[in-house]
């Protein structure tokens, strides 16, 4: 029996798709399908080709390649379905996504009920065989207050799986969140926060105190401190980390010396995700390759990472 091991020595990249993955950092917003998009739409969404300068240039490239075009209902809705387009023909059997909170009011309604069909009716007509972890997510630059009115509508709902932070890391202190954070572990959300994509290693750490997190999407900085790897190691914190946006992004300076190789082997806990696949053209199976073409890590440390994915919880 052919294995992922092989997959990947061999450069397939579609038998590396035909293995099962997981895909833990995903903005299902700019995490679709660009061909189905393309034939629903008649739009044609081309990746970036070279480094951006800023999340200000990430931003301007969203406005120009999506911006007014999706801002409906429907459009929305459309970009959901998308991203299960897109995961499924990946491979990827485990997707964690939802929607920000802001976009219950923009696109739903103000309607639970209706936010949480439209991600389940989804997942089940496109890709019944796949676990969805729905996610609650919040924008940093939002006040507090409005994102706890926001929420209002969130809490006690038993069908999100998880909340996260992200945006712009500088935007406000990390200890702005504690309320909310607080109330989400008594809601029983798996705690999540973007942070160390920017910031310092020492951000990652204090995040993590502050804000009680079980995980960190991207955490890269915290190679740059061996007593942050070492609180990352010995607390099981995970690292949900995308390689392509951050050399795109001009965080690290090429797959070769991306940090994931060391603290992979530091025994920190990490997982290889997608990020935005229509700016980075990144899905989860190319992630993989770029990492062994570069010798960042072997096929089998890779394969080790996948497995751990699928098994997280």
């Amino acid at each position: 029996m052919e294995r992922f091991t092989d997959a990947l020595k061999q450069r397939n990249l579609e038998k590396i798709r035909a293995f099962p993955k997981s895909d833990l950092h995903n903005h299902f917003v700019l995490g679709g399908s660009r061909q189905y998009l393309y034939k629903k739409t008649g739009l044609r969404i081309e990746p970036v080709k070279s480094t951006l300068s800023s999340m200000d240039e990430m931003h301007a490239w969203n406005r120009e390649n999506l911006g007014e075009k999706f801002e409906t209902s429907e459009m929305r809705k459309l970009l959901i379905r998308a991203a299960f387009h897109q995961a499924r023909e990946d491979g990827v059997t485990v997707l964690e996504i939802g929607e920000d909170v802001w976009g219950l009011s923009e696109y739903f309604h103000n309607d639970i009920d209706e936010l949480i069909e439209t991600f389940t009716t989804a997942q089940r007509e496109i890709a019944p065989d796949m676990e969805l972890r729905l996610q609650i997510g919040l924008s940093r630059h939002c006040p507090v207050g409005y994102l706890e009115d926001c929420l209002s509508h969130f809490w006690g709902n038993k069908a999100f799986y998880s909340i996260d932070l992200y945006g712009d890391e500088l935007a406000q202190p990390i200890e702005n969140f504690k309320s909310i954070y607080r109330r989400a572990k008594k809601e029983g959300l798996r705690l999540k926060a973007h942070v160390g994509e920017w910031g310092a290693a020492e951000d990652v750490r204090r995040a993590v105190e502050e804000l009680e997190l079980h995980e960190v999407q991207h955490g890269i900085s915290a190679i740059y401190d061996e007593s942050v790897t070492r609180f990352l190691v010995d607390y099981h914190i995970r690292l949900n980390i995308t390689p392509s946006s951050n050399i795109l992004l001009g965080r690290v300076h090429s797959m070769s010396v991306h940090p994931i190789g060391q603290l992979y082997r530091s025994g920190v806990d990490v997982t290889i995700n997608s990020d935005d696949i229509l700016i980075f053209d990144s899905d989860v199976s190319k992630e993989y390759l770029r990492l062994y073409e570069s010798g960042c890590l072997s096929a089998e440390e890779l394969d080790c990472i996948r497995q751990n994915g699928l098994a997280a919880k």
